[in-house]
């Protein structure tokens, strides 16, 4: 497949120049090798840092979600490679605002290792918390719901968790805002076509070309179900029915909803999505209150697509519907 790049090595590196360079009244660098960025106004005194982080490639995942009413810094690894504890110190460091640090990301086992290396290092010096992401109902039943990985969803623990902390609550107060998204959120998707790795110049995985893969994760990693392409009804329907017995909701539940595309998929095709989501939310009796529909945690030129719903409360509703705006994303 042809790509846009120079050297495949220098591909991260390359991509977060141009991204600083365009966007420099919003994000600063703040490690020598640049892949610890921070909001340009970070530390914000008196308030709570939040550091999120993971594998380029899934832009605007991680990176996208920093700035004001969201996350205070990332750490940035290679493509589909956590990035090293010293990196995640250093993001903590520009965050920390004197009330502490919440360490927000996906449940990946190299995330989690290297974040909880990073706390160790912060010990003694900045007080820490963390959240895991563990939206992806098709990468473990409710029995084993901690072993599920961050995807999309993870937007909404971040857009409240966000909201949060701008406000000057306390860490523990926006640990419990993030924590709540988190159980509150379910996601599922389906992949069309493989990505390929610039270093690599081959496919993750394969796809015969009238096949999908419903369950898919943001790494290629493997679903529930392979067969041929359904129609974007039937594909909506299935997704949904899973979120749905998966967060029990019932008529009456108020909810977010967000259909993401995976890198390759045209809008209009999310919206088709959407659509018989929002018909079948309908006819269930359940209140659709926010609705995001665009690319929120791709998987570099993955055709596919995902479903996240987050059932509401009053308070999340509040969180969710506060201001944010980053160089990806404005509210």
């Amino acid at each position: 497949m042809k790509k846009i790049i120079n050297d495949p090595n220098a591909f991260v590196d390359e991509a977060l120049d141009g991204i600083l360079a365009a966007h420099p009244t919003m994000l600063k660098a703040v490690s020598e090798d640049r892949r610890a960025i921070a909001r340009a106004d970070a530390p914000i005194e008196g308030h709570v840092g939040i550091v999120t982080g993971g594998g380029s490639g899934h832009l605007p995942l991680f990176l996208g979600y920093v700035g004001a009413g969201l996350c205070t810094a990332v750490a940035v690894g290679n493509v589909f490679s956590s990035p090293s504890p010293e990196q995640i110190l250093a993001a903590t460091r520009a965050a920390h605002g004197g009330t502490g640090v919440l360490y927000l990301y996906g449940n990946y086992g190299g995330d989690v290792m290297n974040f909880d290396l990073a706390g160790e290092l912060a010990a003694g010096e900045i007080e820490t918390d963390t959240v895991v992401g563990i939206d992806d109902v098709a990468s473990a039943p409710p029995q084993r719901s901690s072993e599920r990985r961050g995807v999309a969803g993870l937007f909404f623990a971040y857009k409240c968790a966000g909201a949060a902390a701008e406000s000057g609550a306390s860490l523990a107060k926006v640990a419990v805002a993030a924590r709540s998204a988190v159980a509150n959120t379910r996601s599922m998707g389906v992949g069309l076509s493989p990505t390929i790795l610039p270093a690599a110049g081959k496919p993750t995985f394969e796809l015969g070309p009238d096949e999908m893969e419903i369950g898919i994760g943001i790494h290629g990693e493997r679903g529930v179900r392979r067969g041929r392409l359904e129609s974007a009804d039937r594909i909506a329907a299935d997704l949904l029915e899973k979120i749905a017995a998966d967060l029990s909701l019932i008529r009456g539940d108020r909810v977010a909803v967000l259909v993401n595309g995976l890198g390759a998929t045209p809008l209009e095709e999310l919206y088709v999505l959407y659509r018989h989501v929002r018909r079948d939310l309908d006819g269930m009796g359940v209140v659709v209150r926010r609705t995001y529909v665009g690319e929120f945690a791709t998987s570099l030129e993955m055709a596919g697509a995902s479903l996240s719903v987050m059932r509401l409360d009053d308070e999340l509703t509040r969180l969710l519907e506060a201001p944010a705006r980053t160089p990806f994303f404005r509210e």
